[in-house]
Order: structure tokens, then C-alpha cells, then sequence
């Protein structure tokens, strides 16, 4: 994680960009089969412009036009030196109501808000210090699941805060593949993750440490970044 972190520090950013301390931005193409079915729009930012010490964020939102009304997932992950989940806020819409759910990593819990108009509730989940954050809608959080893995396969939590439910993902880096990215060729650093929910999980980072694709076999789903 902190050779890939260092990596895309050292990739060059627009100015203005670095005055807002966002580290990398940009579009995923979300495909079902050879379908598009969604687009998510990200950014990797420092949690303190100009120090990037303090930690990151991570800001998606991601957009499901589907059938009827379209539904929206909008976290900000809140992501620490180690790489490990401290909080998150979750912005969700086009379901009966729309929800913002927070949640805060403990020693002993992992705390979960719900507001909604009219309803607010809350939940807990056993606490675990080596807590990631993911969700079947989007997937740019996976990126900070790929940013802690080595050679030998690693063990953590991971939460899915629109559903209040835990899963124990094993992750493991293969090192460099070749694989398909916007229907060329490309050798990307390949990380597997298994024990999600959705199944098996393949996320994709180029040399300097950015997410270029995720791949969720079982929904027969292919997240690309969109050429810049």
C-alpha cells in the first residue's frame, strides 16, 4: 500500500487539484455483460489538503439509470494511515426514500446511522480494528482494499453499510497480469479478493497505484476507468 500510495503521489496533478489535495480523479464505465449500466465518477483526495500524511478520502458517486427511477450511491470514505476504514457517509437515492447513513470504526464496534425524513435508527456491528467499507453499488471503496494487499493472502472485516451486514474478505496480490481495459491489452497489478458477498472480486491498479478495472464475476459485471 505505501509503495503504491507513493507512486501515485508522484503522478502529476493539475494545480488547482493540489490546492484541494485530490491525489487522482475519474470516470468508471460500469457494464453488465457488454451492457453499460452505470457510471461512477471518484476522487482520491488527502484528508488534510497539503499533508499527505493525515490519510485519504475517498469520494465516489455512482449513478444507475436501470428502468424506472434511477438510483444513486454517493459514499465518502473515510480512510487512515494504514489504509484501514476510520468512518464513512453514504448519500442514497432512488429507492422509497433517500438515506444518509454514516458510520464510525471502534475498538469494540462499528457504529451505523440511519436518517432518513422522519426515521432515524442506528446500529452496531461487532468491532474489529482491521475494518474495510464496501458496497455491491459502487466500487471505487475497493481501492483501499487492493492498497493492503501483499503476496501472501491477509484476512480483514469488511462492512456494507446499506445493508448493516459483515463479511470476512481474504485478499492477496498476484502481482503484474495481463488483462483487457477498454478493449486493449494492458499489464496491471492484479489483486483477488474472496469471501465478498457479491463473490469473488478482481481489482485492477496500474503502476503508479490507481484503479483502472473491477470485476465481479458471479454478477457478470466489468467497472473500467473511462480513458482520460
Amino acid at each position: 500500500m505505501i509503495l503504491a500510495l507513493a507512486l501515485l503521489l508522484q503522478e502529476p496533478v493539475p494545480e488547482r487539484a493540489m490546492a484541494q489535495g485530490i491525489i487522482d480523479q475519474g470516470t468508471l464505465v460500469i457494464r453488465a455483460d457488454t451492457q453499460e449500466v452505470g457510471r461512477e465518477t471518484f476522487r482520491v483526495l488527502e484528508r488534510r489538503a497539503g499533508d499527505s500524511t493525515s490519510g485519504w478520502l475517498l469520494d465516489a458517486s455512482a449513478r444507475w439509470p436501470g428502468t424506472g427511477r434511477p438510483a444513486s450511491y454517493a459514499p465518502v470514505v473515510e480512510i487512515g494511515r494504514d489504509s484501514l476504514t476510520q468512518a464513512v457517509s453514504f448519500d442514497v437515492a432512488g429507492g422509497p426514500t433517500p438515506v444518509r447513513i454514516s458510520g464510525v470504526s471502534g475498538r469494540s464496534r462499528f457504529t451505523l446511522r440511519y436518517v432518513s425524513p422522519g426515521v432515524e435508527r442506528a446500529r452496531e456491528l461487532p468491532g474489529d480494528p482491521r475494518v474495510v467499507v464496501i458496497d455491491d453499488s459502487v466500487f471505487t471503496p475497493w481501492l483501499a482494499v487492493a492498497w493492503r494487499a501483499r503476496a501472501q493472502p491477509e484476512s480483514l472485516t469488511a462492512v456494507y453499510p446499506r445493508s448493516a451486514q459483515r463479511a470476512r474478505i481474504v485478499l492477496q496480490d498476484l502481482g503484474s497480469e495481463t488483462t483487457s481495459l477498454n478493449r486493449d491489452q494492458a499489464t496491471l497489478r492484479h489483486v483477488r479478493v474472496t469471501g465478498a458477498q457479491s463473490g469473488p472480486v478482481h481489482v485492477w491498479l496500474d503502476r503508479a497505484g490507481r484503479l483502472m478495472k473491477v470485476e465481479v464475476p458471479d454478477r457478470h459485471l466489468t467497472v473500467e476507468r473511462a480513458p482520460s
